[in-house]
């Protein structure tokens, strides 16, 4: 149901959300796991290398792998340990990547950083910080900071907008975070910011955190630079694209980016992680997830360290029951199920869900039925019923023409589909196919 006068974006969906399985859940510190395996490729961009090999005692904190490219993020070790293998592992998404294996010590040392005055850092040493501490979004998308802290010279940013929509089924990690720690969100946010010269600032959350708001607002304090707006509750008002044209009315052309409509936004936790990079020195090794579901017997929000496996945090929260039959990492609307627990959480990682079969549609596609409803619901205005049709003909030059790389893949055309058609499943085909026929002419 539309909250009455709250800004929101066309289309979009209302599933059932769920977040009260675990969003009265204080965050916890997750157990430090007896082994680690930290993906050496945990964002968008150029893969790293390892800096360090096998039996090498590193430090928490350590940097363990970089590259030279500039569209990349380095990775530091989560933990004090001994380096068990530099091997290929799984991930998410069912790819190998290369990833360095610690063996954590049995006593493992407090974070010690430098302190710094975080006033007197200049908008160059904020992208260098945030370059060095390998932040990346945390919403999920993982792209590196310090590249969306330099946008283009004749781009520039009059706002920065943090994204506290979370509008995602089951997860609660962000809202968590705005309970808790929003000193730190306003503190990043006006890091950002500085960095990239913005004049306001603005918190886009949406109308089921009400509660987040007194705290939210004594943390702004007398900073007359910085709003918060309340926005419909709604999927996906978090969508970056989305997100912005809600709070400002602008609108981001197809194919481009927020710098074109002059913003900037960026995640709650990634906002935190400005702060501690900043102030104290802090490496983005560590993160507040969800652990969620109908299928896990005690519903969290834990730090963990990156590189636990997911088989490690179902243990912590009690294990599944008996008729938990799906484990997705992230959200059930953009996450990825999972066929092996012993991938381990990455810096994306929002959130582990786990299903049980009555939550499972198991139903077989079936043909198209032109209702039109994929269309009537997707927010970026596509026609997701072409680009399916133009990939089950293998024909990629159409589907890229119905706008097959500008769909983000939020679900809601398969949501909503009464053939049981997955769309989303369509489109990374087509996205597949198409970056291959690219590469393809570029050799």
């Amino acid at each position: 149901m539309k909250e009455q006068g709250l800004r929101t974006f066309k289309a979009g969906i209302h599933p059932p959300y769920l977040k009260e399985l675990a969003s009265g859940k204080a965050i916890k510190e997750a157990p430090v796991p007896e082994e680690v395996p930290i993906l050496l490729q945990q964002h968008v961009g150029a893969p790293n290398e390892p800096l360090v090999g096998v039996g090498d005692h590193i430090n928490l904190g350590q940097k363990i792998g970089s590259s030279e490219a500039f569209v990349s993020a380095p990775v530091h070790s989560s933990v004090a340990g001994v380096v068990k293998g530099i091997q290929e592992a799984t991930n998410a998404t069912g790819q190998k990547v290369k990833a360095v294996v610690v063996t954590p010590d049995s006593n493992q040392p407090q974070f010690s950083g430098v302190s710094r005055d975080i006033e007197a850092l200049n908008a160059q040493d904020i992208v260098s910080i945030a370059k060095d501490a390998g932040l990346v979004g945390m919403g999920g998308a993982a792209f590196p900071t310090h590249v969306k802290l330099s946008p283009p010279k004749d781009k520039p940013i009059d706002i920065v907008i943090i994204n506290a929509c979370e509008c995602e089924p089951f997860l609660t990690c962000d809202h968590r975070l705005l309970l808790e720690r929003p000193e730190a969100i306003i503190a990043g946010l006006k890091l950002f910011m500085r960095a990239v010269g913005a004049e306001k600032g603005v918190i886009g959350i949406e109308a089921n955190k009400l509660d987040a708001l007194d705290g939210l607002r004594k943390a702004i304090g007398g900073s007359a630079d910085i709003e918060i707006e309340v926005l419909e509750v709604k999927y996906p008002e978090g969508a970056e694209k989305q997100l912005i044209f809600a709070v400002t009315g602008r609108k981001v052309p197809l194919g481009k980016l927020p710098s074109e409509a002059g913003c900037l936004v960026q995640n709650v936790g990634t906002s935190i992680a400005m702060y501690e990079a900043a102030a104290f020195g802090k490496p983005l090794y560590e993160r507040v997830i969800t652990l969620s579901g109908p299928g896990i017997k005690e519903t969290a929000n834990l730090k963990v360290k990156i590189g636990t496996r997911i088989s490690a945090l179902i243990e912590a929260c009690g294990g599944l029951t008996e008729d938990a039959s799906k484990v997705i990492m992230g959200g059930p609307m953009t996450g990825w199920a999972q066929a092996e627990l012993s991938v381990p959480v990455i810096k994306g990682t929002s959130g582990i869900v786990v299903l049980t079969e009555s939550f499972v549609d198991v139903r077989d596609e079936h043909a198209c039925v032109k209702c039109g409803k994929c269309v009537e619901v997707c927010p970026m205005s596509l026609m997701p019923n072409y680009i399916v049709t133009a990939t089950q003909k293998g024909e990629w030059d159409k589907a890229e023409m119905w706008g097959a790389l500008d769909c983000f893949e939020c679900g809601c055309c398969s949501y909503t589909c009464p053939a049981y058609i997955p769309h989303v499943s369509y489109v990374r085909k087509a996205k597949a196919e198409i970056g291959a026929a690219k590469k393809a002419v570029k050799k």
